[in-house]
């Protein structure tokens, strides 16, 4: 088949939504298929060779999200490029400018196209001050949806809050985690040193964007709680618009920046127990991640963790909003770790993900595409 997948975020990027497109990309190539990937351009594009056949259009700046861009409008120019050479399906991946255009551009010729729901965009809103527009956003998303052939969700729980919520034809398509990359194995002592950390002292763990909507300050007390018991150091990876403020008002955060690949590896692996307070990701790779490296996790119930988080040696679910109850369970495992129970959550941790196969997911993902394309030519 010929895929063309349109997104409006993408590596170098780092998030849950470009990462997750490229690994869904990388996977449909290795199957044999042929892959578009249709993204707005990008200042540092020409800096190394595409990966793929790459369909580049206008974008701009994300207002209030430094680092991310959006692509504008072109439903024309892409209309265009499709009846020249005309892809068998379509994933669209985000919900801006671009993707809508795409979603026109692509019913209007025939072309079978779905959508993935990867981000909560109704939920943002109150984080950037514009809470009473959350249900003409939520609106917004389901029209947008709806104007697709399959809505494809990450988790069971998602599905359904959808289904509830008027959404048509979701279908799950499961997230998968590189479990060679992300392996116990990775644990650096050096690296641990580089932190400061010493003999006995425990490296509380956070790695994602540090946004507003991630609410992170939940992860800051509870790591207060920690330490005030016990030694502990926090650290943060990543990067993002609220860095400055936290580095500010925590100059004992310890803020290592953007990692990748291995380097991204051994900084999980190196930690001891990994606190996710978001409310606001539809998923979060950042948990398999995690678990997959031999962290036990401490995270909300819902998203990943509920879909993955089963094995109580491996980590907490608490209740959603629920914010006592997140610092009580990260107090409590962080007595356990300290008391010698680390090496069996670390195992009970890595099993929690050790059948999420990366080829699976994307052969999933061909078969989706596949049906909605033949469906469209009958």
């Amino acid at each position: 088949m010929r895929i063309a997948i349109v997104t409006e975020t993408w590596p170098p990027e780092v998030n849950g939504v470009a990462l997750t497109v490229q690994s869904l990309a990388r996977g449909l190539v290795t199957l044999g298929h042929d892959v578009e990937v249709v993204r707005p351009r990008r200042h540092d594009d020409a800096d190394a060779p595409p990966e793929f056949d790459e369909h580049l259009l206008p974008g701009a700046a994300l207002p209030r999200y430094a680092g991310l861009r959006v692509g504008l409008p072109a439903q024309g120019p892409l209309a265009r490029a499709w009846s020249r050479r005309r892809p068998d399906a379509l994933y669209v991946a985000t919900e801006g400018p671009l993707g809508h255009s795409a979603l026109r551009a692509a019913n209007a010729l025939g072309i079978a196209a779905c959508t993935g729901f990867h981000t909560r965009f109704d939920d943002f809103a109150a984080h950037y001050g514009l809470g009473l527009l959350t249900p003409l956003v939520f609106t917004w998303l389901r029209r947008f949806h709806n104007r697709g052939r399959a809505t494809l969700v990450p988790t069971e729980s998602l599905a359904t809050f959808l289904r509830a919520h008027g959404f048509r034809h979701v279908r799950l398509l499961r997230r998968a985690v590189d479990t060679d990359l992300f392996h116990p194995r990775r644990r650096d002592d050096a690296l641990r040193r580089e932190w400061g950390v010493a003999d006995g002292e425990l490296v509380i763990l956070h790695v994602g964007r540090l946004a507003a909507e991630k609410n992170l300050d939940l992860a800051v007390r509870a790591f207060e709680a920690i330490r005030a018991r016990q030694p502990a150091r926090l650290v943060m990876v990543g990067d993002g618009p609220v860095r400055d403020t936290l580095a500010a008002r925590h100059p004992e955060i310890i803020f290592t920046g953007v990692r990748r690949g291995e380097d991204l590896a051994r900084h999980y692996a190196s930690g001891d127990l990994f606190l996710f307070p978001s409310l606001t990701d539809t998923f979060g790779n950042v948990t398999l991640e995690a678990l997959a490296s031999g962290v036990p996790v401490i995270a909300h119930d819902y998203a990943a963790a509920r879909e993955h988080l089963h094995d109580p040696r491996a980590g907490c679910r608490v209740p959603m909003d629920d914010e006592q109850a997140f610092i009580d369970a990260a107090l409590a495992w962080a007595g356990r770790l300290r008391s010698g129970d680390q090496p069996v959550a670390r195992r009970a941790a890595r099993a929690q993900v050790e059948g999420l196969s990366p080829p699976e997911v994307s052969a999933q993902f061909a078969l989706i595409l596949d049906g909605l394309a033949q469906r469209s030519a009958a």
